[in-house]
């Protein structure tokens, strides 16, 4: 499903559902898939040679690069959550079913950029379903003029 909510159970089913949306959009996608516990990045303790968890399964991580503006990485971890970054502003722990949404925000430009007076600041807004928004501060050096051009 990707116009409403839809449950991702696995990073192959996210991966899916990027691919979809990069076809939505027009945009390019590269997907690098890590499988295995030696092989992802927060199963570094699996010790060498190992490629399954102590429950007999393989985890899962992807990482997907979009083309086009803005520029956006997302990395799909086994543990159900994603890092998006999104014209290099990182958006650490965003629910694995969120992904989709997220990026539709950012693609149909309802992201915005928050300015803050006093003390200076900048904030990456994200508008989710239900009335919720995943915000990210943005170090003032890391504005690049795509995030420039969305502050209010």
């Amino acid at each position: 499903m990707i116009d409403g909510m839809e449950h991702l159970p696995t990073t192959e089913a996210a991966v899916t559902a990027l691919r979809a949306l990069a076809d939505r959009y027009g945009r390019e996608i590269e997907v690098v898939h890590d499988i295995g516990a030696d092989q992802t990045s927060r199963r570094t303790a699996a010790g060498v040679g190992v490629t399954t968890d102590p429950d007999g399964t393989l985890p899962h991580e992807a990482h997907v690069v979009f083309g086009g503006l803005p520029r956006v990485r997302v990395r799909l971890f086994p543990e159900d959550d994603a890092l998006i970054d999104v014209e290099g502003v990182e958006c650490p722990d965003v629910p694995r079913d969120d992904v989709p949404a997220f990026l539709r925000s950012l693609f149909d430009g309802l992201a915005y950029v928050k300015a803050r007076r006093f003390p200076p600041g900048y904030f990456l807004v994200v508008p989710l379903p239900g009335d919720r928004t995943h915000k990210e501060f943005i170090p003032m050096i890391v504005l690049t003029p795509w995030l420039s051009a969305r502050v209010r």
